[in-house]
């Protein structure tokens, strides 16, 4: 089996802009969840629709993403998550701004879990407009053996519920709706957020998962201070969120931590937010 050294340090880019019909349906989405920016200034989070990848109808796999998406290395398990990053903002970006989206194959490891082996693949993507970077990141990427059905769902419950100290909260009602429009504005074509049958008879959720990148947004606007985004944001999944259901966006702010939880207190995603480098 390769460890797909030969992968490590390949670079790849893409190009896209921050268009006010993106900044108005991001904001239609979000609001009131949403820090407040500058005039002029897109909202925290907008990055992670910017530059997705795009292909044929064909050349997608049963899940709905890429089969075959040629900046990321064939590992052999074929489902695909996001599992968390680290994002440093440099310079806020503006409405109007043309981005450059250039991405690194950062590392590439192989684990064995208790659903199976894992594959992890790390990137680093510089967001460069004409004034400079705006933002860098590290994403982390997780890939699953193939679903094994309804069964598999059971075993997903993330962390048990803790008591914590909460300054600050927002209540997130998750519809389908709400992930539907997230979908078609980050191009997203994965089906366990859309296709219901698909995700609970197939990959063995307990219903439409709410994204990854829905979640980090709150987080990160909660984190923000005056509009302003933290320089250093790390977020990690814990376990799959659940459409349908209030989601409690929570904050920390004496420990500069962040999360959120579902109904029964379950925590689906954890973050921290720092003036230093994590």
């Amino acid at each position: 089996m390769t460890d797909f050294a030969d992968w490590i340090g390949r670079r790849s880019e893409s190009e896209d802009i921050v268009t006010g019909r993106l900044v108005d349906s991001f904001r239609a989405i979000f609001e009131p969840h949403l820090a407040p920016p500058p005039p002029g200034v897109a909202p925290p989070g907008i990055h992670w629709c910017l530059a997705p990848a795009i292909v044929a109808m064909a050349e997608l796999g049963q899940d709905g993403h890429p089969a075959r998406n040629r900046d990321l290395p064939p590992v052999p398990q074929p489902r695909r998550m996001w599992a968390g990053g680290r994002v440093e903002h440099i310079d806020p970006l503006r409405i109007g701004d043309r981005v450059r989206c250039a991405s690194t194959i950062a590392g590439i490891a192989r684990k064995q879990g208790r659903s199976g082996e894992l594959w992890f693949v790390a990137v680093d993507r510089d967001y460069l407009t004409e004034r400079g970077p705006a933002v860098r990141e590290r994403h982390d990427i997780v890939y699953l053996e193939a679903p094994k059905g309804r069964a598999e769902g059971k075993g997903t419950a993330g962390e048990a519920p803790q008591r914590r100290r909460v300054d600050r909260s927002w209540t997130v009602l998750t519809s389908s709706t709400l992930l539907f429009r997230y979908s078609a504005i980050s191009f997203n074509g994965h089906r366990i957020h859309y296709d219901f049958p698909y995700a609970v008879n197939v990959e063995g959720h307990d219903g439409l998962v709410v994204h990854a990148p829905i979640q980090a947004t709150l987080l990160l606007n909660l984190a923000c201070r005056d509009g302003t985004p933290p320089p250093h944001f790390t977020y990690r999944g814990v376990s799959p969120a659940i459409a349908g259901n209030d989601l409690m966006v929570c904050a920390d702010d004496e420990h500069g931590s962040f999360w959120i939880e579902g109904p029964t207190g379950r925590v689906s995603m954890i973050a921290s937010a720092t003036r230093q480098p994590g």
